[in-house]
């Protein structure tokens, strides 16, 4: 459904279909909510090779970064959701503290009824459906926006939710996302807003929520830091930081945005990078099937405009109408230019020499919370204090970007990196009520708690609140 054609009159029965259906009940019982994660499930299969395809078409997705960034994750939260549902929707008992005896507690979680799903481009299959996922998986109903960015695979998208669920149960709304606002938002109440995104964008979603008291999740970005200590596997820190630039020609939350190098294996480091970017990529990475492209000529521009700052160490070819930008490190890059100071979300890595930890939190701290932190040492005195002392969404320990593919770590940002936490039981734990219930019993009713009140009912009160 395209929202630039669609009418306000049949949006809203589009939506009050939606409620009428959760107020049904019929996406409560723990079978229903079986089933719609496996019709997700087979869906995605049957449309696995239309969807990479269509990745491929929008910004020439290499096909495994496609799958294990893409497909193979939304694999992984379907089963991990399956696996664990019978458990999650149960009741949790709580201890019932002396003052309110004689009684038993518990939390029941319960879906919150319609949830609007807003999705980016650059991972254009993943970040609609995992938390799909968990909204399903908490008995939902939900509205799904992919990006207009990514044409082709929302189109491809909207065909495998067309197919695994009825239109009062998944909804998908195609079109920009300036028309999202004031079409669906503003007019609309939503049980919980997720949106995946930058922070400028998160921040009128917030403004649009607001008037209704909708809850919002955000998952954002920002400048995330690769620290590379001294100790360090230097072969190993260039490989990986490497692979984590590069993935999806850059364009990815969570990648190394910059490299912070010690000053004493600098040059090795540089010269690692150099090694790797060969092995990676070969000679000419415009060749390579295994380089993406930028997603539209506004990130192109964008990016080729960072490497005016600094020198270039390896890289920095560039060919507009293929919206190529080739693996690039940029060194000596002033700290007050723009690749310093905005997220990268390309295929360009500075890398900075520092000697003292100190001046490596004060370079972190120059830019809002990162949405993740890196940290290559084999110090873990260094580690820990890297890890404490900067305040981050998540992370890895010589490594980067595994984090995202734990469903059993939460995922989210601190600060203006975002707000909210999912993956695995927390995504459905985000689109849950989580209601608390005390059932007293009928059986004996000791009567301390009316009056008239005594100073030995007093006595015993005190006596149960201590």
């Amino acid at each position: 459904m395209d929202i630039s054609t669609i009418t306000p009159e049949q949006l809203g029965s589009r939506l009050a279909a939606l409620r009428s259906h959760f107020n049904s009940g019929v996406t409560r019982p723990y079978a229903a909510r079986r089933k719609a994660l496996l019709a997700l499930r087979e869906a995605l299969k049957e449309h696995e090779e239309d969807l990479l395809a269509a990745m491929h078409k929008d910004m020439h997705k290499p096909r495994f970064e496609a799958y294990l960034g893409d497909i193979g994750l939304v694999h992984t939260e379907i089963t991990e959701a399956l696996k664990n549902l019978k458990a999650w929707i149960g009741p949790e008992r709580s201890s019932t503290p002396l003052a309110l005896q004689v009684a038993s507690s518990e939390v029941r979680p319960e879906p919150l009824g319609v949830v609007l799903i807003m999705a980016p481009w650059n991972y254009p299959v993943q970040l609609v459906l995992t938390p799909l996922v968990g909204a399903l998986a908490a008995g939902n109903c939900a509205v799904v926006k992919p990006s207009n960015e990514a044409p082709a695979t929302g189109a491809m998208v909207e065909k495998v939710i067309a197919e695994a669920f009825a239109p009062e149960h998944v909804m998908v709304v195609q079109g920009a996302g300036r028309e999202v606002g004031p079409k669906l938002i503003e007019p609309y109440r939503f049980d919980h807003i997720f949106f995946t995104g930058s922070p400028a964008v998160g921040r009128k979603i917030m403004a649009m929520a607001a008037p209704h008291l909708t809850p919002v999740t955000l998952e954002l970005g920002g400048k995330s830091p690769a620290i590379v200590d001294a100790s360090a596997n230097v072969e190993q820190a260039a490989a990986r930081i490497a692979w984590s630039r590069y993935f999806n020609a850059g364009q990815t939350c969570i990648a190394a945005d910059h490299a912070l190098v010690h000053q004493s294996i600098m040059d090795r480091f540089l010269t690692a990078l150099a090694r790797c970017m060969d092995k990676f990529y070969g000679k000419d990475p415009k060749e390579s099937p295994n380089f993406a492209r930028l997603v539209n000529d506004k990130r192109f521009n964008t990016v080729r405009s960072y490497l005016d700052h600094g020198k270039v160490y390896i890289g920095g070819a560039s060919d507009v109408l293929e919206r190529y930008i080739a693996p690039t490190v940029l060194t000596d890059v002033p700290l007050d230019s723009p690749p310093m100071q905005e997220e990268i979300f390309g295929p360009v890595l500075p890398v900075i020499p520092w000697n003292e930890r100190e001046e490596v939190l004060a370079l972190i701290q120059r830019n809002p919370h990162p949405l993740a932190s890196y940290v290559f040492s084999s110090n873990r005195s260094e580690q820990r204090y890297f890890t404490e002392r900067i305040a981050f969404g998540g992370g890895c320990i010589n490594h980067c970007m595994l984090q995202f593919g734990n469903a059993e770590l939460t995922f989210g940002g601190v600060g203006n990196s975002g707000m909210g936490r999912y993956h695995g039981k927390a995504t459905f734990d985000l689109f849950s009520n989580h209601k608390g219930i005390v059932h007293a019993s009928t059986l004996i009713d000791h009567g301390l708690q009316y009056p008239p009140y005594t100073r030995l009912k007093e006595r015993f009160l005190r006596l149960a609140l201590h």
